[in-house]
């Protein structure tokens, strides 16, 4: 799996959460091969829109569905798991993009009554 974190450039202590996501996956059977942070707000005014995905479609900016494209096909994995919940649609897109299933991981703890299902 590659775990994908999108955080506000306010939010000093993102590297401890992507860990304890990565941590957690594997602890429940999965294979994490690649972590990728995704930091927005930089400018003042990206800052005030820190609540709202940057786009409705895909969370990310295109830029950054590109990089987590382009980390998925070094590494193969199996889903990428977002930290931010999803909706229907941008799973549906996302998971069209990287040719993989698009999950966060509300949705992985959702199925802890079958462990084995995402891997």
């Amino acid at each position: 799996m590659v775990v994908v974190g999108c955080f506000s450039a306010k939010r000093k202590d993102f590297t401890p959460l992507v860990d304890a996501a990565a941590a957690e996956l594997t602890a429940r059977g999965a294979r994490v091969v690649a972590q990728s942070v995704r930091r927005r707000g930089f400018s003042a005014g990206g800052a005030k829109k820190m609540r709202l995905p940057y786009c409705s479609r895909t969370l990310m900016s295109y830029g950054q569905v590109r990089d987590v494209a382009a980390t998925r096909e070094e590494t193969r994995p199996d889903a990428v798991v977002f930290l931010t919940p999803l909706t229907e649609r941008q799973r549906r897109v996302l998971a069209g993009t990287f040719a993989r299933p698009a999950i966060s991981l509300t949705d992985v703890r959702g199925r802890s009554d079958d462990p084995g299902r995402i891997r």
